[in-house]
């Protein structure tokens, strides 16, 4: 069995989440950006929406419930050591009726609908997070934490 080097997963995730080129791979460029760099979608869901799931699979429907749209540069995403992390706080809408037990998170392409869902992953500290009327869950800088590995 072999791994990933930390030259891969850094490549990877610098260009995924920071649409920055992936040099020396490839023809002289290498793995290039998209022209124009976009969002990644972090969602919330009530149980592990899987390997093969979507990111409408298992997501959470409280009352004022949306995606969270991320940018693709470094004001959106720290890479460092084969980790991507949020750069700011990713903040959800506040419930505005209903109520809900999170249990993971999800990070995908679409802003809503059944999207490409590209990570998924549970709650460590806490393991959920109940979330009724008033309440807006929030995750504070680099505690979105994603690997290639």
């Amino acid at each position: 069995m072999t791994a990933a080097t930390d030259t891969l997963e850094n490549g990877l995730l610098a260009l995924l989440f920071n649409n920055t080129a992936f040099t020396g791979l490839g023809d002289a460029a290498g793995l290039l950006g998209s022209a124009a760099a976009g969002s990644l979608y972090v969602s919330l869901h009530t149980a592990d929406p899987g390997e093969a799931g979507n990111q409408a699979t298992s997501e959470v429907a409280y009352g004022g419930y949306a995606r969270v749209p991320v940018a693709r540069n470094a004001g959106g995403w720290t890479i460092t050591a084969g980790i991507a992390s949020n750069t700011a706080a990713v903040q959800f809408p506040a419930c505005t009726s209903g109520s809900v037990t999170i249990t993971h998170i999800g990070v995908g392409t679409a802003a809503s609908g059944a999207g490409k869902l590209l990570w998924h992953g549970g709650f460590e500290d806490p393991v959920s997070l109940a979330v009724s009327a008033g309440i807006a869950p929030k995750f504070d800088p680099a505690v979105i934490n994603i690997t290639v590995d």
